[in-house]
């Protein structure tokens, strides 16, 4: 019972709803209908895809995890030595049967998505690729996480890729950049004693900020031009300001000191809150738009 519990904590279960809801919106919401395939995508990308994504993570960041004070609950388990093997085989057993239904099922440009998810989720952390330690592309990296299953569920669906489509996908993976960055704030000390390399270690907490700052606020300017594209364009007013919370939510760190790092856990607590919220709205948004044809 105690490795099912650590196990459940390094899957981050406040954090599922961010990876299942993506590609359940846009499977569901394209294709109109509940089937095998938005049941099990569903299922795959809400716990399996996170514990993969998180679990890996907790493995090959084990020392730093120790030195970081948030880790042990809901942001992150510090996984014991003699739960590591434990974990990896863990991921193994419940991401392939998913994964090989996922294949039979999908087209050569969905199982090429799904592909590049899941080599982002094992990129980031693994031992030799470390994606999450080169600057920058660790931000790219975890978006993809967050991206490609909406990507996945709208090839799957067999939808066409439109304008004002492209613009969510690209506000969507704007979002997951300024999420990630500001995320790395609060670990800035911990990594650095652990020689570990990130955006936020790189920049600086104030730098790191402002550029989650400048994501978020492009990533609304973005979804509010897909009202050009579309009729009614009300949508778009509404998800733009979807990204109003975010914004207040970083703006009080941006002259953030390194040393004072810690403070931005502050903030990430506010938008585990704030992705709930901004999800329900979303979602009335997608039922609002699926009832009006």
């Amino acid at each position: 019972m105690n490795t099912l519990k650590q196990l459940f904590v390094s899957s981050r279960p406040l954090s599922w709803v961010n990876t299942a809801f993506p590609f359940a919106a846009a499977y569901f919401f394209t294709t109109g209908r509940v089937d095998a395939v938005l049941i099990v995508g569903t299922i795959f990308f809400l716990i399996p895809y996170n514990l993969a994504m998180y679990g890996i993570n907790d493995v090959f960041d084990y020392e730093s995890d120790l030195r970081n004070p948030r880790k042990g609950g809901v942001e992150g388990a510090v996984l014991d030595r003699s739960l590591h093997k434990v974990t990896l085989w863990a991921v193994v057993i419940t991401n392939v049967p998913f994964l090989i239904y996922l294949v039979s099922i999908g087209n050569l440009e969905a199982n090429i998505t799904l592909a590049i998810s899941i080599f982002a989720v094992v990129a980031y952390s693994i031992k030799g690729l470390r994606f999450k330690e080169i600057p920058v592309l660790d931000s790219v990296t975890s978006a993809t996480h967050f991206v490609s299953p909406a990507v996945y569920g709208v090839i799957v669906a067999g939808a066409v890729f439109t304008p004002s489509l492209w613009l969510i996908m690209i506000a969507f993976f704007l979002w997951g950049m300024a999420s990630h960055a500001f995320g790395a704030i609060q670990d800035i000390q911990a990594d650095r004693e652990a020689q570990l390399s990130s955006i936020a270690t790189v920049f600086g907490a104030a730098n790191t900020t402002r550029f989650a700052l400048g994501c978020y606020a492009l990533a609304g300017v973005l979804i509010l031009t897909g009202a050009f594209f579309s009729d009614p364009s009300w949508y778009f007013w509404v998800a733009a300001a979807t990204a109003v919370p975010y914004v207040l939510m970083v703006w009080p760190f941006r002259n953030l000191k390194d040393a004072d790092c810690e403070q931005a856990n502050r903030g990430w607590k506010k938008f585990l809150g704030i992705n709930f919220f901004a999800g329900f709205v979303i979602c009335m948004l997608l039922i609002t738009a699926l009832q009006q044809g």
